[in-house]
């Protein structure tokens, strides 16, 4: 987990020409909010918190005009097309605190030989963990696996002080046997015979 150190100037100007302005000068609009306070409005240097977002819930160290407040993302909004960060909602947390957030599962070995497909029913798994230790990501092995073999998120390894926050049930992966596609000649053949 990696915690990142961010300068953020408040803000009192709202709406979109003021969030244009903001963005023109290379910062990005935020509000930090959370623990029962009054939401803040900031604005955060926009090629450092791009950076920072690259991690996936990563832990900000923010530093509000001398205040220092820890906040993880909670919701980032980027333009469609450009891709730059056009606003960002940050959660305050604090050190030994449980938050759920998001993980995602990455895989490890190979299925078994044939024709075997892998499928992602959940790309991520709701976890809840101390907000200084999220995991970036949790992994499963899937070597030798066959079709109709599927893993459930309680059979998913989490990193110590990390629990599930879904259903232990979830099916998270499973194992499609691939589909042999008939020739498009033989199919055409068969439906005429059948005319």
């Amino acid at each position: 987990m990696s915690e990142i150190k961010l300068a953020a100037e408040t803000r009192t100007e709202f709406g979109k020409g003021a969030a244009r302005r903001i963005r023109r000068e290379s910062k990005v609009p935020a509000v930090v909010y959370g623990h029962g306070t009054e939401p803040v409005h900031i604005a955060l240097p926009g090629h450092e918190l791009q950076l920072a977002l690259r991690t996936p819930n990563v832990l900000l160290t923010l530093d509000i005009e001398g205040k220092t407040e820890l906040a993880i993302p909670k919701a980032v909004q980027r333009d469609a097309i450009k891709g730059f960060l056009e606003h960002v909602d940050l959660l305050l947390v604090k050190r030994g605190e449980k938050v759920t957030v998001e993980v995602f599962v990455q895989t490890e070995g190979e299925l078994a030989p044939g024709s075997f497909l892998l499928e992602h029913v959940l790309n991520t798994l709701t976890v809840e963990a101390e907000a200084t230790h999220i995991p970036e990501s949790v992994t499963v092995s899937i070597a030798g696996l066959e079709a109709g073999a599927s893993i459930l998120a309680k059979d998913i390894p989490l990193p110590k002080g990390t629990t599930l926050a879904i259903d232990e049930d979830a099916v998270v992966l499973q194992v499609l046997s691939a589909q042999a596609e008939e020739p498009e000649g033989e199919a055409a053949g068969t439906e005429a015979a059948e005319a």
